[in-house]
């Protein structure tokens, strides 16, 4: 079925990927993404308007039908800035949120799965999961999968597999990844030896937002590239070992900061928080360092006062998007920097620095 709820309302809350109480240290979430075709129909770049309407349509009365609840949006009848405040909240892609007629998605409650229609492809199943749980998305995306297949007839190869409309998605259509907070490995100038060791056994680094997106924030999302040729828990398994690995690099990386420059790490943490605590201006990018910085410094003992799950919740609701939801009404640049500097400032009313003098 279909829930009617408007983003004011959804922006009042956080999804329960962010919420669940997972605690993993540098992981933050996991997430499959499932690109399937249908056979009848042209891929989205090249289907008419009529083709395109008729899979929104298709697709509707089956969400419509299910006895699971999704919320639903089409990207024609939101504005610039409520299309941007889902793409903050990783439930649709950049492209979706740039394209306007018959594209949308479905959320369901929880916000840890988000079907796109007519975005690079005719159906993108996403789902979302806290620390690392990769197994657990892939099936939940399974699931969904398997009840969209009983009523659509997918485009498949019985060589190739699922067809898609990028080459390097054909095969079993997967893309997992796991976002990672890594400022140990950055701070050590470690991250660019680590992306290139990546790169070479089939896997991807990229920024907080995905495809295009920059690593601010010391987040990072790791994934596939390999989509043809290896089956789906292969890919689950290979990327789940590697973000393991990536992790212990991590907490090395950690200590050995602690031990060859202590004072340079404390100052670091000590020059963050007193920011955050007193900024009247605030930028975004900005702001996703200097919290970066205070996350380091809960996790090494040195800040108290709020949990790893607030601090993951304020990268998302400290977006230009969020803000002016929260605020009902849109604000300039200048205006947004101000708004966002008092949410930080409140938030660090309960923020305790334990550096000590030295």
């Amino acid at each position: 079925m279909i829930q009617p709820i408007t983003l004011h309302e959804l922006v009042q809350r956080h999804g329960s990927w962010l919420e669940s109480g997972v605690d993993e240290g540098p992981v933050i979430s996991s997430r499959v993404r499932l690109a399937r075709n249908l056979e009848d129909y042209h891929f989205p770049g090249w289907a008419s308007e009529e083709q395109k309407h008729a899979i929104w349509k298709q697709t509707y009365e089956l969400f419509s039908e299910m006895d699971d609840a999704f919320m639903c949006w089409k990207m024609e009848s939101l504005p610039d800035t409520d299309r941007e405040l889902l793409f903050e909240r990783h439930l649709i892609s950049q492209e979706l949120a740039n394209k306007e007629a018959e594209n949308g998605v479905f959320v369901s409650p929880d916000e840890m799965m988000a079907i796109m229609i007519n975005e690079e492809d005719h159906i993108r199943i996403q789902t979302l999961k806290p620390g690392l749980q990769l197994k657990q998305a892939w099936e939940a995306a399974s699931r969904i999968d398997d009840q969209l297949e009983q009523q659509l007839l997918y485009a498949y190869h019985a060589r190739l597999g699922f067809l898609t409309s990028c080459p390097s998605n054909v095969g079993t259509g997967l893309r997992a990844s796991v976002m990672l907070h890594l400022p140990g490995l950055v701070l050590l100038e470690e991250m660019d030896p680590v992306v290139n060791g990546i790169s070479k056994i089939g896997l991807a680094v990229r920024g907080m937002w995905g495809e295009g997106s920059e690593a601010v924030g010391n987040m990072f999302q790791v994934s596939n590239q390999i989509t043809l040729g290896k089956g789906e828990e292969q890919i689950v398994n290979h990327l789940e070992q590697i973000v393991l690995e990536l992790v212990e690099h991590e907490q090395n990386a950690r200590q050995r900061l602690l031990h060859e420059n202590p004072i340079m790490v404390k100052d670091h943490i000590a020059r963050s928080f007193g920011l955050l605590a007193h900024a009247k201006l605030m930028a975004s990018g900005e702001a996703l360092n200097l919290l970066s910085t205070l996350r380091l410094g809960l996790d090494l003992g040195m800040v108290s006062g709020f949990s790893r799950q607030e601090m993951d919740q304020l990268y998302i609701s400290t977006q230009p998007a969020h803000l002016q939801k929260i605020q009902q009404s849109e604000l300039a640049p200048n205006d947004r920097d101000f708004v966002r500097a008092e949410m930080l400032r409140n938030f660090m009313k309960r923020a305790t620095l334990k550096v000590e003098q030295e």
